[in-house]
């Protein structure tokens, strides 16, 4: 890790203004990562990772150009310098390309407890998954493994600009999963558990893990076919969130300004029902994607996407923002060798009142899901067709698993059909409760 990383980068962009870039900016990225996996006891997997790049990005009047090398050395860098500038005259002009104005930069770096200072060592991981794996196997009815997963990862990351920003933040995570199968022959069924943090002490424990994953397996043994008809659906907090993930891509400023969002003329409508509110907060406090500011050094803010069912924000970086003549909200993402392009933060499904039984007692027939197959959304219709397993509900109580089904409808229909339970929990960056949406198209037998 570069100590002196924002004088590095300021030296980089003084050489590329002297070399002829009107202005830019660089981003140094640090990281280091260890993972291992094992399967019935036996080590299968301990990998560890350190990377260090820089990615300059030049502008040359509405030209602009990125290189990126992770070889420090004075004549590399040279090297590095001398190619964006000359990258930068001859690429085609953009006119949405740019640096921030100084009022937009972040100007107070807030302190979020992002970053765990402890490095986990290769034999506390694989306790970990030692652990997990011994639960989930000792769950009667669990006939195999297909192993657990432990991983440790940091990175320290420095955007410094010619518009005077420069600023430093590091982050950390922790992960452990357990998957494994229960049963025998053609009957077998799997499943698995996660959990994942910012801080070790965080984290779920091992063995919770480890049951949890195999209690899943148990459950899902025996699934039957269902008949085709219109049911309400019922979503488990570990599929729900990709609900939140389609809105997130359908608000996504780059596919606004393409016009290829099915939400592309919903700003201040009520694209959900009233008691629906969406929140994306770069400031949670260790927050699995929070951070104090933007890709391009834009302040970041909480922001309520959906407030009261109407949308009220898109996801925007500088060049998106320009194409649709407003102000980026500070949702830039970058690595050290792409441009800007606008992302999520922590973005949550904000609970309900209702617990999940609750959420399924008037229901006499549906589908309380637990996982979904492939990936059936059209960005630009809102269509929507997954595979998916589950569970029966009759008369507001799960029955028996099902399997082999098909689930579909229309985003927007689902979104304004959408209610939610109150058992939310952060565990994946893009959280949800307990969803529960009604007259969806069932495919069974």
């Amino acid at each position: 890790m570069i100590k002196d990383a924002s004088n590095l980068l300021n030296d980089l962009l003084a050489k590329a203004k002297k070399a002829g870039a009107d202005s830019g900016d660089a981003v140094y990225v640090c990281s280091s990562s260890l993972s291992v996996a094992q399967r019935l006891a036996q080590p299968e997997k301990l990998e560890r990772s350190e990377n260090s790049d820089i990615g300059l990005r030049v502008f040359v009047g509405k030209r602009q150009a990125i290189v990126s090398t992770s070889d420090f050395s004075t004549e590399t860098l040279d090297e590095v310098v001398a190619r964006a500038v000359a990258m930068a005259k001859v690429v085609p002009e953009d006119p949405h390309c740019g640096l921030a104005d100084p009022a937009e930069l972040a100007t107070k770096v807030p302190e979020l407890d992002i970053y765990d200072p402890s490095e986990p060592t290769a034999e506390t991981l694989i306790d970990w998954a030692n652990r997990a794996e011994d639960a989930a196997r000792g769950v009667d009815g669990v006939s195999n493994s297909e192993g657990a997963e432990a991983g440790w990862g940091r990175a320290v990351v420095t955007v410094t600009a010619t518009n005077g920003f420069s600023h430093t933040y590091s982050s950390s995570h922790f992960s452990l999963s357990a998957a494994v199968l229960a049963g025998t022959g053609t009957g077998m069924e799997r499943d698995y558990d996660y959990t994942g943090a910012v801080y070790a002490k965080d984290l779920m424990a091992p063995e919770d893990v480890g049951r949890s994953a195999g209690a899943r397996a148990v459950k899902r043994l025996n699934p039957r076919k269902t008949g085709s008809g219109q049911f309400p659906i019922i979503y488990d907090p570990r599929v729900a969130r990709s609900l939140v993930s389609h809105f997130a891509n359908a608000v996504n400023g780059a596919a606004i300004a393409r016009s290829t969002s099915f939400l592309k003329d919903s700003m201040g409508e009520a694209v959900f029902g009233p008691h629906i509110t969406i929140i994306d907060d770069p400031h949670r406090q260790r927050g699995l994607r929070s951070k104090p500011f933007d890709g391009e050094g834009v302040a970041n803010v909480r922001r309520k996407v959906i407030d009261a069912g109407k949308l009220t924000t898109w996801f925007l970086d500088l060049r998106s923002a320009r194409q649709l003549n407003l102000k980026s909200t500070g949702h830039a993402s970058r690595s050290s060798g792409s441009p800007p392009t606008p992302s999520a933060t922590n973005l949550y499904l904000e609970p309900g009142k209702l617990d999940p039984a609750g959420l399924m007692a008037d229901i006499k027939e549906g589908i309380y899901v637990t996982e979904l197959i492939g990936f059936g959304v059209n960005g630009l219709t809102g269509d929507y067709s997954r595979g998916a397993a589950g569970f029966w509900i009759e008369n507001g109580q799960i029955a028996y698993p099902v399997s082999e089904i098909t689930i579909a409808g229309n985003l927007k229909d689902m979104f304004q059909n959408l209610s939610q339970a109150n058992d939310l929990t952060f565990r994946y960056g893009v959280d949800s409760p307990t969803i529960r949406v009604d007259g969806m198209t069932v495919a069974g037998r």
